[in-house]
């Protein structure tokens, strides 16, 4: 069991909004320039007329982030998420492997004052239309620490960010597929998306990424967003042993798909989870710098809510429609790996 540790955020702590997910919001913990300490009194949040001031990050919080928990009806307490990380993800990586998590208390009020905050930027437009109307959760007594994997306040780095997804096939595609699990899904996605007119969007094959030859993975890079250096990028990730161990968790744990045990288990549970995660790749611009590659995304996914039955009938779907055989068209030419002779897809056994 994971062991509460007496880590406590101060009463007067300051916080700078970063982003936001689904069921999270990350901050920054900042402090103006020239006050190690912070008034109680000040409202916590940056943007207050008190606070209109040169921001820092305090020394002992350096390199990490604070993650908040919305109200969501599908909420996980952070203590059960910090649990699960503890029990089920750290064995399987090295700790500088991971985008790493901290439990700590919350002062009194704090998320009630982020909440009025987020009213207050939605009166003015500045938060993202999909995430208004929904708040951090007033009853939850903790944050997490994550560690910083952004390139804010340290220019001399750039980020890149990917899904690897699904590294090799589903036990349950059908013999002869021409898709692998990622692609087939996408093909879905973009078959739907044209039915009520929204965007396709493009993307690598997973397959690309765990290549033992580079030009594949030098194709793969060519779709990450938001990194202009894709041979760069490439060089850091063929034969990368993070992405590499990933590839054999997901071996190891590969009863997905239609087989295996009931997706309610904890080992079905944490295949889907390994098949969702975010790889961050922090590189300084100087190219004889360390590279810092993490994952991230690895709260433990749960069966509830329906997301069980939405696994088997997105499996069912896939295989009956065809889209593992690649049989429809669409607007974008498939990337798939499994359509061209270039690679020898992971095996599912």
């Amino acid at each position: 069991m994971t062991q509460i540790k007496s880590l406590e955020l101060p009463s007067g702590v300051q916080l700078s909004y970063l982003a936001e997910g689904g069921a999270n919001i990350i901050y920054r913990i900042v402090a103006p320039v020239g006050s190690p300490k912070v008034s109680k009194a000040r409202s916590p949040l940056r943007g207050s007329s008190e606070t209109q001031t040169i921001m820092t990050v305090p020394a002992e919080y350096k390199g990490k982030l604070l993650r908040l928990r919305k109200d969501t009806p599908a909420g996980v307490s952070y203590q059960e998420i910090a649990r699960n990380f503890d029990k089920n993800i750290r064995p399987l990586f090295k700790p500088e492997e991971l985008v790493d998590q901290e439990l700590v208390y919350l002062p009194e009020r704090l998320t009630q004052h982020c909440n009025e905050q987020l009213r207050a930027d939605e009166l003015t437009g500045k938060r993202p239309k999909q995430r208004r109307g929904l708040y951090l959760s007033v009853t939850e007594p903790f944050g997490l620490l994550v560690t910083d994997m952004t390139s804010l306040g340290n220019p001399g780095t750039e980020l890149a960010e990917l899904k690897p997804k699904w590294l090799f096939l589903s036990p349950s595609a059908p013999t002869g597929v021409r898709r692998c699990r990622t692609c087939a899904l996408r093909d879905m996605k973009h078959h739907d998306a044209r039915r009520v007119g929204a965007a396709e969007a493009t993307s690598f094959c997973p397959l690309d990424l765990v290549s033992d030859k580079f030009e594949n993975v030098l194709r793969a890079t060519k779709f990450v967003k938001g990194y202009k250096d894709h041979a760069r990028l490439a060089r850091v990730l063929y034969r990368n042993p993070t992405l590499l161990k990933l590839l054999a968790h997901q071996r190891s744990l590969k009863d997905v798909g239609l087989y295996g045990p009931s997706p309610h288990t904890r080992d079905k549970s944490l295949a889907m989870t390994i098949r969702d995660c975010t790889m961050y790749i922090k590189m300084p611009r100087n190219e004889k710098g360390r590279v810092e590659i993490r994952l991230g995304d690895l709260d433990l996914k749960t069966a509830s809510g329906g997301k069980a039955q939405y696994w088997l009938d997105l499996e069912h779907r896939l295989i009956n429609e065809g889209w593992y055989m690649g049989t429809k068209c669409n607007a974008h030419p498939c990337e798939c790996a499994l359509q061209s002779p270039r690679a020898q897809p992971p095996q599912s056994m």
